[in-house]
Formats: C-alpha cells, structure tokens, sequence
C-alpha cells in the first residue's frame, strides 16, 4: 500500500461544495483529501503515540479529545462549561483563561435546529457555521437565534430542551438519512411553547442580545456515502491499532468501511498513518 501521509490527526476539514460535502484528514500540517478515497481500500494505522494537542506533551491518554491530564484541568477550553454552557463563570471572575474566555464565549453564538438521527437544538459561535453542521452530519440545519455571549446560548438551548432533544445518535446517523423535516414548523412551535421563558430571557439580557431568526432558510446537506452499513461495528484504535476495509463514505467525522465504522475526532492528537 502507499502512504499517503502521517502525523497528529485532528478533526477532518469539511466545506460544503455541491453536490456532497468535501473532506479531508489534518496530519498535522498536512492535508489529504478523503473523498477521493471512497470505494478503495484504505488503512489507518495508529503510531503508538498521542501528543497533547496544547502543549505536545506526550500522553498515554487523551483527555477531553487531544489534551493531556494538565493541561485538561487548566485550560478553559477544557472547562466543565465548555459541555454546558448555562455554567458559565466567567462574571463570577473565576473563568480559568479570562482572555480565551473574551475571544471564544463573550461573541456571538447561534441556537440552531439540526436533523441528523432526529431533530435536536444545539449552539455553536456564529463563526463555525455551517462546519459544526458539517461535524455533525446534519441533512438539515437551520439558525433559530443569534445571542451575545456562549452562556446566553446555554441558556436558551436549556430553555428549548425540554421541547427539543440535545443529542444525535450516532448509530442512527450511520444507518442512513434522516427523514426529512419542517424545520420552520418545529422553529415556530418552539417560540410558541417556550414564549414565557423566551421573553424572561430577553428581559434579563436585552432584546438586542437575544434575537430570534425568523428569517433564516433551511439549509440542506448531502454526504458523500455510496452505502450505509447493515450492522454498526466500531473500530478501537486502543484496542486494535489498524482499521482497514474500503471506504464507503463519510458522514460527519465518521469513516464509513464495509469492515466497520471510526470517529476521527475521538482520535484527535493520536499519530496516524494513512495508507491506500
């Protein structure tokens, strides 16, 4: 087989582009191209190493996606309010990295509605739209809010939950495409059902900091998966340090292999090898 590269993996990049979503692996400062690779055999072999992706501390364990042990108990980006946002405490002066605090969760944040494996409400800084869709594997996507602050954002997903659920499954999302959704119809009937408590929110934080977008579209996205699995087999690179078979497509940071399926993000910070 041919190495096609190697090094730290992260994320895979993902960027709409009709008429699927175009991916590739991030080997460091090295990019490779995924989709091209659907319909071959292809190997990723883990090097036996993780780095820590903030200070390239060698880790037997990743911690929180990439990180090592300290690092995983210092950094902000680490915090528990990372997970839930409506925890927030960075008014209470005990943020643990006030300046990351300022650049990443005093800006704008966006409360959207996704159909992956269903319909779920999530949040995520305006600037990562439309990748956190992308992540997510979502044929269906729309912005419901736009919001000041990461708390904010915390606390009208807190408030839409209990209409909406907040998790896709993953193993849904790996059978094939969801059916398709209203996703102006459940918009409306959440500002319907949650009015009271929209409007407390808004009273609390300004009108201008909670805005409601009742003019945003439906975006729609396609994956590039020539066939969904019949049975869900994951691969454990800690467990097994080769996941090999052909690609039969990617959807979120999911390979999709006839052999099996492998989170690349659950790997971020692992030393990979990528073979054709």
């Amino acid at each position: 087989m041919i190495e096609l590269g190697r090094g730290s993996i992260s994320k895979m990049s993902a960027r709409l582009d009709a008429p699927v979503v175009q991916y590739a692996f991030r080997l460091g400062e090295q990019e490779v191209p995924v989709n091209p690779l659907i319909g071959k055999t292809v190997r990723l072999e883990y090097l036996g190493a993780i780095h820590c992706s903030h200070c390239g501390r060698k880790t037997k364990t990743s911690f929180s996606q990439g990180y090592c042990y300290p690092c995983m108990t210092k950094l902000a980006q680490c915090d528990v309010c990372i997970m839930a946002p409506e925890k927030c405490h960075y008014d209470q002066g005990t943020c643990r990295e006030p300046s990351w605090g300022e650049q990443f969760c005093m800006t704008d944040h966006v409360v959207y509605l996704a159909n992956s494996s269903g319909i779920k409400v999530g949040i995520t800084r305006a600037t990562q739209l439309p990748t956190r869709w992308l992540d997510q594997g979502a044929s269906q996507a729309l912005p419901i809010v736009r919001v000041a602050t990461r708390q904010q954002s915390g606390l009208v997903e807190d408030l839409f939950r209990s209409q909406v659920a907040d998790r896709t499954n993953w193993r849904a999302l790996l059978k094939g495409d969801a059916e398709a959704v209203d996703l102006l119809a459940v918009r409306q009937q959440l500002f319907d059902s949650c009015a009271e408590g929209f409007s407390a929110l808004q009273a609390r934080f300004g009108l201008q900091a909670i805005q409601p977008l009742t003019d945003a579209e439906v975006l729609e996205i396609r994956y590039p998966v020539e066939a969904y699995p019949s049975k869900i087999v994951s691969f454990n690179l800690d467990k097994n340090p080769v996941a090999e078979g052909t690609l039969l497509g990617i959807k979120g940071q999911y390979l999709i292999f006839d052999t099996g399926v492998i989170n690349i993000r659950k790997y971020t910070a692992y030393q990979l090898a990528v073979h054709q």
